[in-house]
């Protein structure tokens, strides 16, 4: 009966298979064509998934094209286009013509035979090319017949030739393409329905679109891997391996970890870390994404969800000063995934660990009702809204308004948005107090002018530096993506040099000193790199935060002026090299509209503090103990243990907002969830509150608090676009209203603090009250050592 059985499942497949040749052409009827005899002239077609009115076009179904997509001939006019979105700008004479199928196609000359294919609107399938990785040649999917070749190309890795004639749609093509596939499906396991990658599988796609379907291995034993284990963000299935390399390119390229290889031949080849170990990168994820079977999967995600189920909804990162694009998948109001968007100007098509595997840290230790601090017991107790804001407004009340400036104090934490701290500012200062604080970790910076805390240069003008200076920052751990850039920029060419503690950075650099004094040393001549710097038509010098502290701002500000006065060539009419990197995404949006006060804040006149999701504040613990503090945010971390009122907020999943990253690009937030049990969008229980104080809020609406935003900051209503600074800050205008500035840059050398550079970070993966609430997070700072702490 066993027997039986398997025979008759294998004559309905083929019967099946047969089926699908003959409805896809009468010529198929012949018997030649049912035995599939490779003499046969009908031979042509074997069984491809493509509707037969593509084929009876001969168009190129296979394509992105419009011709090919919807039978429509493209004019010259749009392939030029393709070509200049593709390539960008290129002089005519760095062109050359070649054919794609009989079109007639101009592309540079240094491309790729698959990127000229690109050009010309045809896709070619492939599992192991990727762009932004170094190429392989070794899945051979992307095979294409050039004229006077003899067998087919690997047009990733062929380069073209002027006049060269390409065909990609032969049948020396197709069942060049069909025996890759069928050599790969032979010791594929049939996981399909159990592969969290189901649905989004490259393998699936190109199988169906260009594969056959049948196969002669079907009495063949597999081949079974070891699964490796590599760490708590990466599930690893390899008997799913079909070795592209491409998580292998990954690691060595950009992660700059070089832990994943291949060892052994032929069918005993396997990809693995050669010893036991993790991979310890803060971009790791990615790999995620790069394979393009179910080998490497989302551990965190796995068997929860399938991709038709998901909601995706694009938005941007709050985790990492530089804010991604990302999209969130989400299913009844649950964040599944986060995964990233490509945005060539701030991170390509990656994102940190942290951003991405901090889902869970979204749903745990929520606050999701208001709560009140019993007087008599001392605990938090849920009360309702009404009862919540009455105790804040009855705590007011009982401040005079004329002390109100002094004994009133509103803080903004590192994760909010704009238009929620600009409620605030809006309302505390119709409470009678201008005492607004923004700067979380005690840095000082001169908010007049925006060049003096954005990132100036901008994150892709890394790549167009001919020397770069890091001075008391780790970007690792401070900024990921833009150390990803500084790598690729490092592999081209960059020279890097270091002032500060040293780290473990996935790039060589020389270290100069460990303190300003090394700076001063620049400015003075007397440091080997001043030729360097001296030679350099666009240099970038990174600050970090460590350089703004109080101890050492002044002395930091100093040298910048006197660094651009000696070096030209830091700041031009297009250029500006002078960046600081800003460690938190919403720091930047608080900055643009004021919320700071100029004056150091006396905290033991204090009796009312607004903590607006500051859990970072530096000086949390000085606040007295007889003060009444409200506490608004997401989470109960530190600034809700210390609270008296307590207002369930949201966090960036759950609201429209505005951010400004670290180069000062204004981008927009997008709701993809509902805040958890009673908890309210921010900007609303601010306006709610103001009514309840008697001071409402001018504005009901989302659009008309925007009005006011943008009265304030007009460049935050140009989205997605920076707005660069009319004046100079280092120039000579300036000068005149900052007398007592100018008596310290007219020092040749100013006397600066020796002591070495603070390390801002600790733990990568615990900065913030979402990182912090998150399970998988924490389990990574201690699995991932490098990657928690890569201080040296």
């Amino acid at each position: 009966k066993l027997l039986c059985f398997q025979w008759l499942s294998v004559w309905m497949r083929h019967l099946f298979s047969k089926s699908v040749q003959l409805n896809a052409s009468s010529s198929l009827l012949s018997g030649s064509a049912l035995c599939r005899t490779l003499t046969s002239a009908t031979i042509t077609r074997r069984g491809f998934a493509t509707p037969p009115h593509a084929r009876a076009q001969n168009s190129q179904y296979y394509g992105y094209s419009r011709q090919s997509v919807f039978g429509i001939k493209e004019t010259d006019k749009e392939i030029e286009e393709r070509v200049k979105t593709l390539f960008g700008d290129i002089a005519p004479e760095e062109l050359v013509e070649i054919t794609v199928n009989d079109i007639k196609v101009r592309v540079p000359k240094d491309v790729t035979v698959l990127q000229a294919c690109e050009a010309a609107g045809v896709n070619i399938p492939r599992f192991c090319y990727h762009d932004r990785l170094s190429i392989a040649g070794n899945c051979r999917m992307c095979l294409v017949e050039v004229e006077k070749a003899k067998k087919p190309v690997a047009s990733c890795a062929n380069p073209i030739m002027p006049g060269m004639k390409i065909k990609t749609d032969t049948n020396m093509v197709k069942f060049a393409r069909e025996g890759v596939v069928e050599f790969l499906l032979a010791n594929h396991p049939l996981d399909c329905p159990i592969c969290d990658q189901g649905g989004e599988c490259d393998l699936q796609d190109i199988s169906t679109t260009f594969g056959s379907m049948d196969g002669r291995y079907l009495n063949e034993d597999k081949r079974c891997v070891e699964d490796k284990d590599l760490g708590p963000f990466i599930k690893t299935v390899m008997n799913r391996c079909i070795h592209c390399t491409r998580c292998i390119r990954f690691a060595d390229e950009i992660a700059g970890d070089d832990c994943l290889g291949t060892t052994g031949r032929g069918n005993a080849t396997e990809v693995g870390t050669y010893v036991e170990r993790y991979f310890d990168s803060e971009v790791s994820g990615n790999v995620i994404d790069l394979c393009p079977v179910g080998a490497l999967t989302n551990k965190p995600a796995a068997f929860k969800v399938r991709p038709w189920d998901l909601t995706v909804y694009e938005s941007i990162d709050v985790m990492e000063p530089t804010s991604a694009s990302i999209v969130l998948d989400t299913r009844f109001n649950e964040l599944i995934r986060i995964k990233p968007r490509l945005n060539e100007d701030i991170n390509e098509e990656w994102i940190s660990d942290k951003t991405r595997f901090c889902v869970d840290g979204v749903k745990r230790q929520r606050l999701d009702m208001p709560l009140v601090r019993n007087a008599s017991s001392g605990m938090l107790e849920p009360a309702t809204w009404p009862d919540a804001l009455r105790a804040i407004g009855d705590a007011i009340e009982r401040i005079d308004a004329v002390e109100r400036d002094t004994a009133m104090l509103a803080l903004a934490g590192d994760l909010n948005d704009i238009e929620s701290v600009l409620a605030l500012k809006d309302f505390v200062n119709m409470l009678g107090c201008s005492r607004t604080e923004c700067r979380m970790d005690g840095t000082r910076m001169d908010v007049d002018v925006r060049s003096n805390y954005l990132f100036n240069a901008s994150i892709p003008a890394i790549e167009y530096a001919d020397t770069l200076l890091l001075v008391g920052t780790n970007p690792r751990m401070e900024a990921p993506l833009i150390n990803t850039r500084i790598r690729k920029a490092f592999l081209n060419g960059l020279d890097v040099f270091l002032i500060g503690h040293d780290a473990k950075l996935n790039y060589d650099k020389e270290v100069l000193g460990e303190d300003l004094t090394a700076l001063q040393e620049i400015v003075a001549g007397t440091s080997e790199y001043c030729a360097i710097l001296e030679s350099a038509q666009q240099p970038v010098i990174i600050f970090g935060m460590s350089c703004l502290f109080a101890s050492k701002y002044e002395a930091t500000m100093s040298l910048i002026q006197q660094l651009v006065r000696k070096y030209p060539a830091l700041v031009q009419d297009d250029w500006n090299g002078i960046s600081f990197l800003q460690t938190r995404a919403g720091r930047n949006g608080a900055l643009d509209i004021g919320f700071v006060s100029n004056d150091e804040v006396a905290l033991d006149q204090v009796r009312f503090v607004y903590n607006f999701g500051a859990d970072e504040y530096y000086r949390l613990k000085q606040i007295p103990e007889d003060a009444f503090v409200v506490y608004q945010g997401s989470h109960g971390d530190r600034g809700a243990r210390r609270a008296s009122v307590v207002l369930p907020g949201c966090t960036w999943a759950e609201k429209n907002g505005t951010y400004v990253n670290v180069d000062g690009r204004v981008q927009r937030s997008n709701a993809a969830l509902t805040p958890p049990g009673q908890a309210r969008n921010d900007w609303q229980i601010i306006r709610a509150l103001s009514e309840v104080c008697g001071v409402s809020l001018p504005y009901d609406t989302i659009e008309g608090l925007r009005e006011r935003m943008f009265d304030i900051a007009p460049h935050l209503q140009r989205v997605n676009e920076i707005e660069a600074d009319s004046l100079n800050l280092y120039g000579d205008e300036l000068e005149p209203a900052r007398e007592q500035q100018e008596n310290i840059v007219g020092n040749a050398i100013v006397s600066v603090d020796k002591a070495p550079f603070e390390k801002y970070f600790t733990n990568y993966f615990a900065t913030d009250p979402i990182s912090r609430a998150s399970l998988v997070l924490k389990k990574a700072s201690k699995d991932l050592p490098n990657s928690t702490n890569s201080w040296m």
